[in-house]
């Protein structure tokens, strides 16, 4: 397998990330509702299940349904997809404006590690919690509760995720008249960032975020298919 090739599935892989990891976080905040009325209760901002009430049901519940059902499991294992649209990204943004590229990588690259310590501790206490012996209940819930305070290093994990939308919207800037980049994908990819970061883990408000990431995202993911179905132009150099 020559350069060439490689480079090619490299730059199809990213492409499709830009796709695939927006319409993936849909299907981890869908998968926080229990209803579709749930969905159009509008919230403003993030209003937490009791720490009772959420441990006494993943303690009645025992782990019996898969462990690929839990909405955070899915948001953690797409991480590297969304790691390979931030390169898919700056491998547009670099040609045009490459010091705004490569901040809103390191953005978006220190963000999602930040991001994977928010998901993975949720991942570890959802299914730590349902092998739990219901007679420990209340020290359950206390443990819960200490370590989800906002105040806790938790609030600081949170806080600096946070990071990784801020990457993805510096990126998103640096496209700005690219070519086969609309002003109007820039445009909606900054704004659901933007609702991301205003309305963090209200989760039918970045459902709407991640729509509009979606539709940003899509004519990037193109031009990078159409640009980049060789080497980069930048690399021959």
């Amino acid at each position: 397998m020559n350069t060439h090739t490689i480079d090619r599935l490299i730059r199809q892989a990213q492409a499709y990330a830009l796709v695939g990891f927006p319409v993936l976080w849909l299907l981890m905040f869908a998968l926080h509702f229990r209803s579709l009325a749930d969905v159009l209760v509008l919230r403003w901002r993030y209003v937490p299940v009791p720490a009772a009430d959420k441990v006494t049901n993943l303690i009645a519940l025992r782990n019996r349904w898969p462990m690929i059902h839990d909405p955070h499991m899915i948001g953690y294992l797409t991480l590297p997809i969304l790691l390979l649209a931030a390169f898919g990204l700056h491998a547009l943004g670099r040609r045009h404006r490459p010091a705004l590229a490569v901040l809103g990588l390191a953005l978006t690259v220190t963000g999602c590690l930040y991001v994977a310590g928010v998901l993975g501790l949720f991942t570890a206490l959802t299914r730590g919690m349902g092998d739990v012996d219901a007679r420990f209940t209340d020290g359950a819930v206390a443990t819960y509760a200490a370590v989800t305070a906002d105040q806790g290093a938790y609030g600081m994990t949170r806080s600096l995720a946070e990071l990784a939308l801020l990457g993805i919207a510096v990126q998103a800037a640096a496209l700005w008249r690219t070519a086969g980049v609309p002003r109007w994908a820039t445009l909606t990819v900054i704004a659901g960032c933007l609702v991301f970061l205003a309305f963090w883990d209200v989760d039918n408000l970045m459902s709407v975020g991640a729509l509009c990431l979606l539709a940003g995202l899509l004519p990037a993911s193109r031009a990078l298919l159409r640009d980049y179905r060789g080497p980069f132009a930048g690399d021959s150099a």
